[in-house]
């Protein structure tokens, strides 16, 4: 009688099956860093310019920050599920760490805009600019240097979190891994490389994004 083992071993195809991982979750990193990025911008100005803004922005950030993102994930694919449109899980996945990379961004964003002292400001209107003159040649350029090494940790963070969106059915390469383990009981092995293609996305972030900060800091 003719045995059926439960396990099957590694093969050459599933380096592909991972390769689309990593492309999946590098995808996801963009999409979400980008939009993310636009919206904490664009948010944190307003919360740091308006005492309106700041409350009314409130409630959500506060929501955002504290409910854990697996949670958030969850609520999102069940949302668009109830508005009676299926949104794919990239989608979905997308929506939620933008919204999440934003609200954290916004807050780097109000507290860099808030560290430029006033004298400067109040200097650069008295010499005859503009209020976007000053936010443009004074402000952000300052409050840039302050931002930039939180916002790049906040990258690689999220970089890292999109292994959340697995639990939506995306491919990212944390569900890669898993999935491989499942049908070939390596679990060591696999972990420790997809341990090693995470850290071969976020360290050439970090080492560019530090190379940045120094050139900023020696203008």
């Amino acid at each position: 009688m003719k045995i059926t083992l439960p396990y099957s071993g590694l093969q050459w195809s599933d380096l592909w099956f991972v390769l689309q991982g990593i492309g999946n979750t590098v995808l996801l990193t963009v999409i979400a860093a980008t939009i993310g990025t636009i919206i904490g911008l664009a948010l944190g100005w307003a919360r740091g310019e308006s005492k309106t803004a700041r409350w009314a922005f409130a409630p959500i950030i506060n929501v955002v920050r504290s409910v854990p993102l697996i949670i958030q994930l969850i609520l999102a694919s069940s949302f668009f599920a109830m508005a009676g449109g299926e949104a794919s899980p990239l989608v979905a996945g997308c929506v939620v760490l933008s919204l999440y990379m934003g609200v954290l961004t916004s807050e780097l964003v109000r507290a860099g805009l808030a560290s430029v002292h006033i004298t400067l400001r109040r200097a650069a209107r008295s010499l005859g600019m503009s209020y976007w003159q000053e936010l443009r040649h004074v402000s952000a350029p300052l409050a840039l240097r302050a931002v930039f090494p939180g916002w790049v940790g906040t990258l690689i963070a999220l970089t890292k979190d999109t292994a959340l969106v697995g639990v939506l059915g995306y491919v990212e390469l944390m569900r890669a891994t898993q999935i491989l383990i499942n049908r070939t009981n390596e679990a060591l092995l696999i972990l420790t490389g997809a341990g090693l293609f995470y850290f071969l996305i976020c360290y050439p972030i970090s080492r560019y994004c530090r190379r940045l900060e120094k050139a900023m800091n020696h203008d």
